[in-house]
């Protein structure tokens, strides 16, 4: 079977021309292209591009992505991605048993365990994901941080980001473009937030991948109001970087 580009761009939640920049750059061919220049992706296709969806969604940049692909099969990535996927899916499942017993005991005035209340809620399930992205060394400077605050400090730096995004929202509310003033002082402070919780000043490309990651990512666009709201902020995160390398 084949697929014509617009049809995969729309499945996939993409444009086509991503789809087309994914070939300029080498990493999803189509499987031919007509005599009307019409793009046609057939299964091989969607393997590669499943492949390439799911590194995307885990904030890995292009040329990483290029090099992953050259150093395993698309069988043998897509069942590593399948077992993390099912092992996220269980958490999810865990949280949402979780949050239920705990709003069941509060209702009811009934007793519940530590255990009941915070399974699925582990954070050290974070650290490959982290030590993957950015390294070992990365989740290590922010665990020490992160232990080493006061409660005070914790619910400042919470604030702070809550802050952050409730300024995106304002922002895309009153149409504020992506490059206004207004902003990119917010893009500036969120660089700064994150910063903080890496203990080092930010790569550029890294901050780039974060604006990148909030869109696939559903747990973290939630914290922008949805896709939208998260493609919003990669934007500005976008014109900040921009301006930086000019």
């Amino acid at each position: 079977m084949e697929w014509s580009i617009q049809r995969i761009a729309k499945l996939a939640g993409v444009s086509s021309r991503t789809l087309r920049h994914y070939d300029a750059v080498g990493i999803l061919h189509p499987a031919r292209t007509d005599a009307g220049g019409m793009r046609w992706y057939d299964e091989a296709s969607l393997s590669r591009l499943q492949r390439i969806l799911l590194l995307r969604g885990l904030g890995v940049g292009i040329p990483a992505i290029a090099a992953s692909l050259e150093r395993a099969s698309d069988e043998e990535a897509l069942a590593a991605h399948l077992v993390d996927l099912e092992r996220e899916a269980d958490r999810v499942h865990r949280q949402i048993r979780a949050v239920e017993q705990t709003l069941r005991a509060r209702e009811e005035g009934a007793a519940m365990t530590a255990e009941e209340a915070l399974d699925g809620f582990d954070q050290s399930q974070y650290e490959q994901e982290v030590t993957e992205r950015w390294g070992a060394a990365a989740w290590k400077r922010g665990q020490d941080w992160w232990k080493g605050m006061s409660d005070e400090g914790r619910q400042a730096f919470g604030q702070e980001h809550l802050d952050i995004a409730a300024g995106y929202a304002a922002a895309r509310e009153e149409g504020e473009s992506v490059d206004s003033d207004t902003v990119q002082a917010l893009v500036e402070r969120h660089y700064r937030w994150v910063g903080a919780g890496w203990q080092r000043e930010p790569e550029l490309e890294a901050f780039a991948g974060l604006g990148e990651m909030y869109v696939a990512d559903e747990r973290f666009a939630a914290n922008y109001g949805g896709t939208e709201g998260a493609a919003y902020v990669r934007d500005a995160i976008q014109a900040f970087i921009a301006t930086r390398r000019r």
